[in-house]
């Protein structure tokens, strides 16, 4: 089994976090986002990774591409970057990838978590995760046959379908059919949106007779936005904190200090006279002292005292006081 994860794009709404690290290398409580995502994915498939290869834009640089190599080692898998160094569509994405394009694969784009809990249809050339929906007009929704098979991608309904919105995660008993398929999209030019798309392959193949199934998740969280990745990061912890799992570091140093759980801690923090939680991601070497922090996000080596925040997303190595009368900030910072 490989999973191919196309990334190239940073993420120009989660700004100004994007402008050092790609959006899928955002901390969510504590761990990458597509390190998350691959991680429940492999647990979803319960087989052994052979491969994950990832999609990314050439100036990632060299730091970027080796901790994304060393995800996929962490699973026992090998990695490989490929790139897409212009922002074609998500067919044309995949098919910067097309020397892996072959055998059983997941794809799966970078800016999604899930909680999912089951097992792949073996009689089913493709499976496309979907999750329930109240709104199924602001999303990608599929169509289904008295068999329970999809017969229909739809974009943005204005008419009811279903409520069984596409995810962006898809696996291919042999994703070599999608290649072809893809392959020839490109040949002949087919575009929608100004982008070549991976719906179009997919109709192909469903235009040929071969047989998609859903595959329902329990959960889906996304990562576009500030507000959403903030939200995803309070979801998480909930989940991990439900499932049992140490999310405080054994080496914090508490002053008169409280941690409201889930939070996540990580190694080397200091707190000093503040209240953390709930609903809270400390990275590694964090400083927070006389401050209240709940449903927030803060990356690592950054110091904060003096505050009251909730809702909050802070970046790496940032300095916030909440008393603060000189200021220093750069593009796209948000102060509210």
């Amino acid at each position: 089994m490989k999973i191919i994860v196309p990334m190239a794009g940073r993420g120009s709404r989660l700004r100004p976090h994007t402008l050092t690290i790609p959006k899928p290398l955002i901390p969510i409580a504590g761990k990458p986002i597509v390190h998350r995502l691959v991680e429940d994915i492999a647990g979803v498939l319960n087989q052994d990774i052979e491969e994950i290869a990832f999609i990314i834009h050439e100036s990632f640089g060299k730091k970027v591409e080796e901790d994304l190599i060393a995800i996929a080692e962490k699973l026992g898998s090998k990695g490989t970057i490929y790139y897409q160094n212009e922002a074609l569509g998500t067919g044309h994405a995949i098919m910067c990838a097309k020397e892996s394009l072959s055998g059983p694969a997941v794809i799966a784009y970078a800016d999604t978590l899930i909680r999912a809990d089951f097992e792949l249809d073996a009689t089913a050339d493709s499976v496309i995760w979907v999750k329930q929906v109240d709104q199924p007009e602001a999303f990608g929704v599929i169509n289904l046959n008295e068999k329970n098979e999809i017969i229909e991608l739809v974009e943005k309904p204005k008419e009811f379908v279903s409520d069984l919105a596409v995810i962006g995660i898809y696996y291919f008993k042999d994703v070599a059919v999608l290649k072809n398929e893809l392959q020839l999209v490109l040949d002949n030019n087919i575009i929608h949106g100004g982008e070549y798309q991976i719906n179009d392959g997919i109709k192909q193949m469903m235009a040929k007779g071969m047989k998609f199934v859903p595959g329902e998740v329990a959960e889906w969280m996304d990562c576009g936005n500030k507000d959403v990745t903030v939200e995803t990061n309070s979801r998480m912890l909930g989940f991990l904190h439900n499932d049992g799992e140490h999310l405080v570091a054994y080496d914090v140093k508490l002053e008169n200090s409280t941690i409201i759980p889930p939070c996540y801690i990580g190694e080397n923090v200091v707190l000093i006279n503040s209240t953390v939680g709930p609903n809270v991601s400390l990275g590694n070497g964090c400083h927070v002292s006389d401050s209240k922090i709940k449903n927030s996000l803060v990356q690592t080596h950054s110091h904060i005292k003096n505050a009251n925040l909730d809702n909050a997303m802070i970046g790496n190595h940032a300095i916030f006081d909440g008393k603060f009368t000189s200021i220093s900030i750069g593009d796209y910072s948000v102060l509210e």
